[in-house]
């Protein structure tokens, strides 16, 4: 997946902000936090506490739009979108989650009405229903078991790997591919998860596990047939 350096710059240019800060206040925008560089901006659009939201989120939402939709087109506008609203939208921050998780809402929501109204979506066929989670004895329910000891880890981590991670990755439904980008990429906590998709706790975890027991599933065959080819 392309890095979102140049996604980050075209957005910058479409946003154009003007104004600079009116309180006069001498301050390096990189230690201030999230909230006080939200603040800034609601206060005075303040452009460079404004850029550098961008600079520590960008990255962040490209992916998040990436996983969504699995497009890299469809990331970059989604990413140009998200900031365009938090543009007129970040006065409506109350303070009662972390920035970054108010933020990923709203790139959440954006991604998944950019999916509806483009009406593209290749997860209705795919469950994971009988993904199951361990049994009472640790043992996995569901998913084969294969010995990989003797693989090399260059093969197991090198580029080929990274692919293969990535195409099982794709190959999650939408609603467990996220929640796993979530949880295992972006390592925000299942309660932070659930406040962002408007889901309980123990269905963040469900799909999580789900997800990591498909992606185990769909590894394992992968990485048997490259062994045994």
């Amino acid at each position: 997946m392309k890095s979102a350096r140049s996604a980050h710059e075209r957005m910058i240019s479409v946003l154009s902000l003007k104004n600079k800060s009116s309180l006069g206040i001498a301050r390096n925008v990189n230690d201030l936090t999230d909230e006080d560089l939200v603040s800034l901006y609601v206060a005075g659009r303040d452009e460079d506490a404004f850029n550098e939201l961008v600079n520590r989120y960008g990255d962040k939402v490209y992916r998040l739009a990436y996983r969504i939709t699995g497009s890299q087109n469809d990331a970059e506008e989604i990413l140009q979108e998200v900031f365009l609203i938090l543009v007129e939208k970040l006065s409506t921050f109350r303070k009662e989650s972390r920035f970054s998780t108010w933020l990923y809402r709203v790139a959440s929501n954006a991604s998944f009405m950019y999916i509806r109204n483009s009406r593209r979506s290749s997860d209705k066929e795919l469950s994971l229903d009988d993904y199951k989670p361990y049994n009472d004895y640790g043992v996995l329910e569901g998913v084969e078991e294969r010995d990989w000891s003797g693989r090399p880890d260059s093969q197991l981590l090198g580029k080929e790997g990274t692919d293969l991670i990535e195409r099982a990755i794709g190959e999650l439904p939408e609603e467990y591919r996220v929640v796993f980008h979530m949880k295992d990429i972006e390592r925000l906590t299942s309660k932070e998860i659930s406040s962002i998709l408007n889901l309980s706790v123990p269905a963040v975890k469900s799909r999580v596990l789900r997800a990591r027991l498909f992606l185990r599933d769909k590894l394992s065959e992968y990485y048997s047939e490259l062994y045994n080819g």
